[in-house]
């Protein structure tokens, strides 16, 4: 083997092994997430938060949809919700005359721990913040 393919053979070593590390940081911190969205589930139903059925909405507009999902809005935007089996869901779509007459089916996202990251200046935060402040508001959301 020539010096261009040992040196290859290293790079493609060190990319596999620096994207094994970043999977597992990601599943770490997608199981810490879960957790605390257990958590929180745990707390709003011990607590009698009421659940609502989640819409999701075309985001600048005043346009929402149906879905089937039954649970909690996380943000006052009503752009994240969970339910009570603990699936976390982004709920802005576009706007699409299919999505108005037969509703939406929203398909479970793995939690982050820092919500809002790289959106508007203060709408990033841990994920435990933002649950402690949606307990805190009860059914006052």
């Amino acid at each position: 083997m020539d010096h261009a393919q040992r040196w290859h053979e290293q790079r493609r070593a060190a990319i596999n092994s620096h994207a094994a590390a970043l999977d597992a940081k990601r599943a770490a911190e997608t199981a810490q997430a879960r957790e605390l969205l257990a958590d929180f589930i745990e707390h709003a139903v011990a607590w009698g938060l009421a659940q609502v059925r989640l819409r999701v909405r075309v985001p600048e507009t005043r346009t929402t949809y149906r879905t089937h999902l039954m649970g909690w809005y996380l943000r006052r935007n009503r752009s994240l919700g969970v339910d009570a089996a603990g699936g976390f869901y982004l709920l802005d779509t576009t706007r699409s005359l299919r999505s108005r007459l037969r509703g939406v089916r929203p398909v479970p996202v793995d939690p982050p721990l820092h919500v809002g990251v790289g959106g508007r200046d203060g709408e990033a935060m841990p994920l435990a913040q933002l649950l402690r402040l949606r307990l805190a508001a009860g059914d006052d959301w």
